[in-house]
C-alpha cells in the first residue's frame, strides 16, 4: 500500500506522525528515508507523540550516540544511522535485536541497510518541495 501527502510546516509534519503513530504496535519498523533537515526528526517526535511516550520525554536525533530508547505504552527505538558509511558498522550496532523486540524501531537514514530491513518495514521517503513543503509517501506490505 502506498499514500503520498504533503505537509507545509514542521506542525503538520509532526501531525501526521502523530497518526501513523496511533496505527503502530509492538513489532514495527519503520525506516525513513530523505535527505538532510527534510523533516525525519520532525515527524519522529509526532510518531513518538502517537505511541504514547512518556510525558515530558524529549525526541531529539540520536546522530551523535546512533540509539535512543524512549518510554511509553509500547518502548521505542529511536535509531539515526547518518553517521555510520558502510553496511559492516550498522551490522555491528545488532539492530536485529531491536527490530525483533517487542517495541518499536524507527530509522532515520534507513537507505543505509536497505539489505538489512525486513520486509514487512514500513518505508517513509520525505522529499523537499520548497522551504516550507514536505512530500511524504507511505509505503508499506499488507502482510
Amino acid at each position: 500500500m502506498e499514500k503520498i501527502v504533503s505537509t507545509e510546516s514542521p506542525e503538520e509534519t509532526q501531525t501526521l506522525g502523530e497518526e501513523l503513530g496511533r496505527t503502530l504496535k509492538a513489532g514495527d519498523v519503520v525506516a525513513l528515508i530523505g535527505d538532510l533537515g527534510s523533516g525525519k526528526t520532525c515527524l519522529t517526535q509526532g510518531i513518538a507523540r502517537g505511541i504514547g511516550i512518556a510525558p515530558g520525554e524529549v525526541v531529539s536525533s540520536p546522530s551523535y550516540i546512533l540509539i535512543n530508547e524512549y518510554d511509553g505504552e509500547i518502548p521505542i527505538y529511536h535509531i539515526d544511522l547518518y553517521r555510520l558509511e558502510t553496511f559492516a558498522e550498522i551490522a555491528e550496532l545488532g539492530l536485529g535485536e531491536y527490530m525483533n523486540s517487542d517495541g518499536i524501531c524507527i530509522i532515520e537514514w534507513a537507505e543505509r541497510m536497505a539489505e538489512g530491513l525486513p520486509d514487512t518495514c514500513i518505508k517513509i521517503h520525505i522529499a523537499w518541495e520548497d522551504e516550507n513543503t514536505r512530500s511524504i509517501k507511505i509505503q508499506h506490505s499488507l502482510s
